[in-house]
């Protein structure tokens, strides 16, 4: 398996593909509100990224993709296409997934949770998911295998009585929007795919938790995807870079605290 490393240049076009993500969050995030629609969203984060971050909105058009970001309402658990007519209402939960192609041509990809008014289960799921995946971060460093942060997350989402989606997985990122490796969150690696982390190489840990089965179809639109069951489904994710002694998050935002990655 080839897997990119990236040169020191690589490494900061990365990190200004990482900031811009994060800049579209820290933008929208006051936006998420009762009543606003999903279309509206859409249109704000793409406006941000083409105008104000003079960079490219990477889902756009991709196979085929028709908007800018992904927003996942409920029981959708990834690739849910941003509507004028879906507003958002209490007691929903969503995600929106934001990827960014600076002008470099690198990428920044990176999703989180939004919790729209009161919903104790709909919380939970939101903030286990968002556990799961920084203890699968806790574990990226040198020579640590990929089934290492898959075993981590899982066995964390299970322990809540969760499960994690077999469907959908993270990826290698870089000049390609997805590259290798597969970055799957439950244990099963063949072998021959279990690569071992080294220091350059950038990749997206992007766990999916549901709060009933792992199963999961493809609406008729060819790209929504829900649960099987019809249960609530969460996604948190990042981009990161090996370093020589553990990881940097290239899509970390102003409200997150990594101090335990080097404590």
């Amino acid at each position: 398996m080839n897997i990119p490393r990236k040169t020191p240049e690589e490494v900061e076009k990365m990190r200004e593909a990482g900031r811009q993500a994060a800049a579209v969050f820290e933008m929208i995030t006051p936006y998420v509100t009762a009543g606003v629609s999903t279309g509206e969203l859409d249109r704000l984060c793409h406006d941000f990224i083409v105008k104000e971050l003079g960079s490219t909105p990477a889902p756009l058009d991709y196979h085929g993709f028709p908007k800018a970001i992904c927003t996942s309402i409920n029981h959708v658990v990834c690739h849910g296409i941003p509507d004028f007519d879906k507003k958002l209402k209490n007691g929903d939960i969503m995600n929106i997934d934001i990827t960014v192609k600076t002008t470099d041509g690198y990428h920044g990809d990176s999703s989180m949770m939004f919790v729209i008014g009161d919903t104790i289960q709909g919380e939970r799921l939101c903030r286990v998911t968002r556990e799961s995946l920084y203890k699968g971060i806790a574990e990226v460093r040198p020579g640590v295998k990929l089934s290492t942060i898959a075993k981590v997350i899982q066995a964390h989402a299970e322990n809540a009585g969760y499960s994690v989606v077999r469907d959908f997985c993270g990826h290698g990122i870089g000049a390609g929007f997805h590259e290798e490796p597969q970055v799957l969150h439950y244990d099963g690696y063949a072998s021959e795919a279990d690569a071992e982390l080294a220091e350059g190489m950038c990749l997206t840990i992007e766990p999916m938790l549901n709060a009933g089965g792992y199963r999961t179809k493809v609406l008729k639109d060819g790209w929504t995807a829900v649960t099987k069951d019809k249960s609530l489904s969460a996604q948190w994710e990042h981009t990161l870079l090996v370093t020589a002694s553990g990881v940097e998050v290239l899509t970390a935002r102003s409200d997150e605290d990594f101090s335990f990655l080097t404590a």
